[in-house]
């Protein structure tokens, strides 16, 4: 049996910060932004510049790095600028305290009270934007859970629920915000409704494949082209309509008679001030992670930027690439992927996306006998994977044994998406804390020559 190597899992954890500090929020929004003493200055030479000099500046953040990104903000514009205080909102993990704003705390992945009071006090600043300020809204990952504003006659509750059903259904991120953006006040559009007709610009550090603006926090600053039909059509596809609170349901199919407004679509006059700027991506730190796994002397291969699908069987699919490789391996290999996977939650057990991948893995590495010594890592550059204190997992040769070795059976942990507690007796979590900071998903397998 191969031996796994100590320096390995070392050598991958580097890589994964390196992944992690190429999306380091405040340095994004600081590339970004400029003011000298006539204008503020948003882009840059490759993004073109959207200059102006506004006097009042409305100040808006939320996301996992809501608070690095205003905090960068803020020490940029005049405080003379500003109008009032900014409002953050952030989970609770990334709190921090930032000059000239109101920071909030907030529930994630599920919405919580304190997320809707916040919710209300963002659109509460917004309906006071004029024609000719400027609303500066800085989003990144988490939005859509941090910011739960429901449309009238359906309550937090309700809209908890309905996310609950749609996180453990196998539902893709895309068609989870579908849904929400249609039982929300603000996403899919609905915040640059609410600050026309003044100008809105929104720095952007995105968390999703293929930085689908209308999917990052449900795309709350742009246009929504999904429909209340669509949204109907996810709920039943993933068989969960009937679960769904009634109140969720009439809205829904009161949208699809038209008797609700719909989203904000694109063409909309409300888009005519309103712009933005990707300042950061997933794709930005795996050619980070590359790039420092290069440094260490891997040959390295990007194996996805745009990794989805089940946890479980993305896992396989990448055993079976490592397979058709390791028979031509003469020095050691680094695959970097990126992206967000999904689970179907059929077990009871505790864990993420990331945990239950790197379980899987390992077994399917076990099962079709990939004989190199590897090292594999997959972890959300949050630091949160799931409900859990974990980012993610980091296994190798060896985790199997250690998890028997304590009693435990990890085919059947995985078959109760019980990953954690699995990946806890090997030792085997990734424990990196809040890093303030979420461009969705990093995997790395680090693979060795035999001997």
């Amino acid at each position: 049996m191969p031996v796994a190597k100590p320096r390995s899992r070392e050598h991958a954890i580097a890589i994964f910060r390196a992944g992690v500090a190429a999306a380091d929020p405040q340095l994004a929004v600081k590339n970004f932004l400029k003011a000298d003493s006539e204008q503020l200055h948003i882009g840059s030479e490759s993004y073109g510049y959207r200059n102006g000099n506004w006097r009042r500046i409305h100040l808006v953040a939320f996301g996992k790095a809501a608070c690095a990104m205003a905090d960068a903000a803020q020490a940029i514009i005049p405080e003379s600028w500003l109008a009032g205080k900014g409002v953050v909102v952030t989970n609770y993990e990334n709190i921090d305290l930032v000059e000239n704003c109101q920071v909030f705390g907030a529930g994630h992945p599920l919405p919580d009270a304190a997320g809707l009071h916040a919710a209300k006090t963002i659109a509460s600043r917004l309906r006071e934007c004029k024609s000719g300020e400027l609303a500066l809204v800085l989003i990144s990952g988490g939005g859509s859970a941090l910011l739960p504003y429901p449309v009238a006659g359906v309550n937090l509750a309700e809209k908890i629920l309905t996310t609950q059903l749609l996180l453990a259904s196998g539902a893709s991120i895309n068609q989870i915000n579908c849904v929400r953006k249609h039982i929300s006040q603000l996403k899919g559009g609905g915040l640059a409704r609410l600050a026309a007709p003044a100008d809105l610009h929104a720095l952007i550090l995105s968390d999703v494949l293929d930085n689908d603006l209308s999917a990052i926090a449900s795309g709350p600053s742009v246009p929504d082209d999904t429909t209340f039909t669509d949204a109907v059509t996810v709920l039943e596809s993933y068989g969960i309509w009937q679960q769904i609170p009634l109140s969720v349901q009439k809205h829904l199919q009161e949208g699809v008679q038209g008797l609700q407004i719909e989203t904000p679509k694109s063409g909309d006059p409300i888009f005519q001030h309103s712009s933005y700027t990707l300042v950061g991506s997933n794709a930005t730190s795996v050619d980070a992670a590359a790039k420092a796994a290069a440094d260490l002397g891997y040959q390295t291969q990007i194996y996805s930027k745009q990794l989805c699908g089940e946890a479980r069987l993305v896992a396989e699919q990448l055993v079976r690439h490592a397979l058709s490789l390791s028979a031509d391996i003469a020095q050691p290999i680094a695959l970097i992927a990126g992206g967000e996977t999904t689970v179907t939650l059929k077990g009871t057990g505790k864990g993420g996306r990331n945990q239950e991948m790197a379980l899987a893995f390992a077994l399917a590495a076990e099962k079709y006998g990939l004989t190199n010594a590897w090292t594999f890592l997959s972890g959300g550059t949050d630091g949160r994977d799931g409900p859990t204190d974990a980012a993610g997992g980091i296994l190798d040769n060896d985790s199997l044994q250690r998890m028997r070795d304590a009693a435990l059976d990890p085919d059947a942990m995985l078959n109760d998406n019980n990953a954690y507690p699995a990946l806890k007796a090997a030792n085997d979590l990734l424990l990196s804390g809040a890093t303030g900071t979420n461009v969705a998903d990093l995997q790395i397998l680090l693979l060795h020559p035999n001997a």
